[in-house]
């Protein structure tokens, strides 16, 4: 399918949502949340914006109250936002005057996101957008630090991850392996204080560069 042709998604996260405009509220933040749980590098503003107009075009123009989903997906250097609905009527993007509203949502999605598109679904459609995580040291470090959690996870029979998930059984793993890792230094003979603020003092100073 069109806009479907990319890698497995890292890390992604299912939003069920009715649209209302209380509802898009909660779920802008909703999706913050779990991009901060995540740890993702990427303007909230302008994910928020995306998530609105998303969300928006929904109530506009499949009806309120009805039930759709959002899907966030890690696919690389980039973060994806799908909403899907069950309404097979595909949205068009218009040239709109200072009057006309219809059609701003999509012009709007087509100048933040990197790329965009809508597919048909078996039971409705969906309109995608992604925007760049950036391609920084932090967001490196990111994708190196889920890869060493995964294998972790892996070499712990994955029992964090059948327990809570996999997002939260990442959360879990990540104390597992900071506990193992200062059990480690203690063996070497280090102390587990000055490797942590050691840690910390390099995490703050690449934060302060970014």
């Amino acid at each position: 399918m069109p806009g479907y042709e990319v890698a497995e998604p890292r890390l992604r996260c299912v939003l069920p949502f009715e649209a209302a405009p209380a509802e898009v509220r909660l779920l802008r933040r909703a999706v913050v949340r779990q991009l901060g749980q995540w740890g993702m590098p990427v303007a909230a503003d302008e994910v928020e914006l995306l998530v609105t107009e998303l969300a928006t075009n929904v109530v506009k123009h499949v009806g309120e109250g009805v039930s759709a989903t959002l899907i966030l997906e890690w696919r690389g250097e980039r973060l994806r936002l799908e909403v899907h609905d069950k309404s097979q009527v595909m949205p068009s993007i218009k040239s709109p005057d200072c009057d006309q509203e219809c059609g701003r949502g999509l012009h709007l999605l087509a100048a933040l996101a990197v790329d965009w598109g809508t597919v048909l679904t078996a039971v409705g459609k969906a309109v995608w957008c992604e925007i760049s995580i950036g391609t920084g040291g932090a967001c490196r470090r990111i994708e190196r630090a889920v890869e060493a959690l995964e294998k972790y996870q892996e070499s712990s029979g994955g029992h964090a991850l059948r327990r809570t998930g996999r997002v939260a059984g990442l959360d879990e793993s990540a104390v597992e392996l900071i506990a193992d890792l200062l059990h480690w230094t203690v063996a070497r003979g280090h102390d587990p204080d000055d490797i942590l603020d050691r840690a910390q003092m390099h995490y703050e100073a690449e934060a302060d560069a970014a």
